[in-house]
């Protein structure tokens, strides 16, 4: 059989499902020596997702997220008579005689519409409910996401299975050597607290900012807060508002952080803070904890379901519940050594390999169908 993932997001945006997607493309096809694999790239992308030999990459002209690509993807695949089309961003083509799965992250536009913009809003409500009718199976990130998909979309049970995502091998402990070199290459202090992800709404970060100037004024040592990630939408109301709370000086935003540094960015954080209002999964959260970071989140979603016992919970519409948050964990040494044996622990039961070996499980029931 010939089996298609689509791999073109990888070329335009960088994150947690580029890297699901660069995940399955390397190791999909050492599990599956009885299929064929064809990796869709975009005709823009330089770099290769895998060495290995046999496997064809196919260059795309369609670019993802294009408002005409389910139906010019679908005319770019036709000649490579394919049997399984996985599309792990979920838009599926239109047609074509190969069957279908998708995977659903999250349902932002549909359980928070708010926290898009009115454009991307529009793109992924025209999209969800063709592309869930038209495939035959879906996968999700969590049991949480799977839960929006069957209330949300009428989905029946049975077509949906729960495959975890994993933090990448790289990211473990660092020594001390390796944390202090980092910090002092890129010029970042030697203690501080830390969010990393993209800068949007539905990532609380407004609320974040507010819980952190409420600490700032109630501890006189208090260590800066470091944001890693991309600008996104209403970035700049943000950037206004740490003027507006007079926190400019102890806040440190960096978007030039390579995916290579994040290990040792993790392993020299006090605490990793996402009091996000709403997950699919939340990568950088299984992250944080494999680097023995001490973890807090927002109890909503998929994040308890992830962390399980090892994170602390705030509510992420209550600013001064993440303020507690986090002066618990940055004035008690004892809770943080233990939030970092708990989050080593837990994090190690999500590994690539299971999510692999779950997701070519589903492929093979859907190829088996009659």
């Amino acid at each position: 059989m010939r089996i298609a993932l689509d791999a073109r997001l990888t070329n335009y945006s960088s994150g947690g499902i580029p890297e699901y997607i660069r995940q399955l493309s390397r190791r999909l096809p050492l599990l599956d020596s009885h299929n064929d694999y064809l990796i869709l790239q975009s005709h823009k992308d330089a770099k290769s997702l895998h060495h290995l030999s046999g496997i064809r990459l196919v260059k795309c002209i369609t670019p993802a997220h294009h408002p005409l690509e389910r139906t010019t993807l679908t005319l770019e695949l036709l000649p490579w008579r394919t049997h399984l089309l996985h599309s792990p961003d979920f838009i599926a083509p239109h047609g074509g005689p190969w069957r279908s799965i998708i995977t659903i992250h999250d349902l932002t536009f549909l359980r928070y519409p708010k926290f898009l913009t009115p454009k991307s809003r529009h793109y992924y409500n025209h999209q969800i409910h063709s592309s869930v009718k038209r495939a035959d199976a879906i996968l999700a990130d969590s049991n949480a996401t799977r839960s929006d998909i069957l209330e949300l979309l009428g989905v029946h049970p049975e077509k949906v299975t729960t495959v975890h995502l994993a933090a990448d091998e790289r990211f473990h402990p660092q020594s001390e050597k390796v944390v202090i070199s980092t910090h002092d290459r890129l010029n970042l202090p030697r203690h501080y607290l830390l969010f990393v992800g993209t800068f949007e709404p539905r990532k609380n970060i407004r609320s974040l900012l507010h819980a952190y100037a409420d600490l700032l004024s109630q501890h006189s040592i208090t260590p800066p807060l470091l944001l890693v990630g991309k600008p996104g939408w209403l970035f700049d109301d943000t950037d206004r508002l740490l003027d507006e709370l007079g926190i400019r000086d102890s806040v440190l935003y960096r978007s030039d952080i390579s995916p290579q540094d994040l290990p040792a960015i993790y392993t020299g954080a006090l605490a990793l803070i996402l009091p996000s209002h709403y997950e699919g999964f939340g990568l950088p959260v299984l992250e944080a904890m494999s680097c023995g970071t001490p973890t807090i989140i927002s109890d909503r979603a998929s994040l308890p379901e992830i962390a399980g016992d090892a994170a602390i919970k705030c509510d992420p519409d209550k600013p001064e519940s993440i303020t507690d948050a986090m002066a618990l964990v940055l004035f008690d040494s004892e809770l943080r050594t233990n939030l970092s044996r708990k989050g080593i622990q837990r994090a190690s039961h999500f590994t690539w390999a299971t999510c692999c070996a779950k997701t070519l499980e589903v492929y093979r029931q859907v190829l088996n169908q009659s």
